[in-house]
């Protein structure tokens, strides 16, 4: 399957990297996280003013939430930064974690074609909109690839008592891969796909495609930070890591994330927990 690896600031890392890479300069810090504040490009607004004010380096990974929880399980990061908060509490909970803070939210949204073959963007609830898109067997393109947008969007045809993937292949097709890749699929196909709002502001190739479904509370989508524990990973660099943690959650990191703007579109909104 065809991964989207998105990387951030100068350099560009392999998905592949592993913790030891990162071991050469103690002031640097690996960081696997969710490809949505990657494609945002809220990391490149983020982290040279980290770097300047901390002397500290952070380097990305960007790959699905799954696949995040993975890496860092295997001790390949400092710090994780991804939005499937369930998932979140159990990295924590089986000692992989010291603490998970919330970080920030946005909200997940529905988009389709003009022609709206499912007759999806009047109605009120998005279990409604995706019962809709059953009945009318209207192709819908799900990334399939256990990221966090993945895992949304199961709870969400769990919620609306519909089983898709009963489909799979027919209507219900499943990339297995990242999130841009899963919208070129639903522009082209002319398809509904669900993401979240800040990868499709910052989405280029939208086509005819617009927002079909949006504001329902159910689509809410919060994003956490975790500092990686060196009781299970003793290679990890807690100094810088917990640096990081300790500003993206601090007044400056908050003020940034909340001043991050895409065409005069607030992208995240801050709310960290201390």
């Amino acid at each position: 399957m065809i991964k989207n690896i998105l990387l951030s600031l100068s350099v560009l890392l392999s998905p592949c990297l592993t913790h030891a890479d990162n071991l050469a300069d103690d002031k640097t810090v690996l960081l696997q996280s969710t490809t949505s504040t990657a494609n945002s490009g809220l990391y490149d607004y983020l982290l040279p003013v980290f770097e300047s004010q901390t002397g500290i380096q952070v380097n990305v990974v960007a790959v699905g939430t799954g696949q995040a929880i993975k890496n860092a399980t295997n001790c390949d990061a400092d710090v994780l930064l991804i939005h499937a908060r369930e998932s979140e509490l159990e990295f924590v909970s089986q000692g992989y974690g010291i603490e998970r803070h919330d970080l920030m939210y946005n909200d997940f949204i529905i988009v389709g074609p003009q022609s709206d073959p499912a007759n999806i963007a009047n109605l009120n609830t998005i279990s409604d909109a995706l019962t809709a898109i059953a009945d009318t067997q209207s192709i819908f393109i799900s990334r399939g690839d256990d990221s966090g947008t993945h895992k949304k969007e199961v709870s969400l045809w769990n919620n609306a008592d519909t089983d898709p993937t009963i489909h799979s292949g027919k209507w219900y097709r499943e990339t297995g891969s990242g999130m841009g890749a899963t919208l070129n699929l639903a522009v082209g196909m002319n398809a509904y796909t669900l993401t979240d709002r800040a990868t499709w502001l910052s989405f280029k190739n939208r086509g005819s495609h617009r927002i079909v479904i949006e504001g329902d509370e159910s689509l809410f989508n919060q994003y956490g930070i975790i500092l990686v524990n060196p009781a299970k990973c003793p290679r990890s660099n807690v100094e810088s890591g917990q640096a990081f943690v300790n500003w993206m959650i601090s007044e400056t990191g908050q003020s940034l994330i909340e001043q991050y703007k895409l065409n005069a579109q607030q992208l995240f909104y801050p709310n960290a927990s201390q």
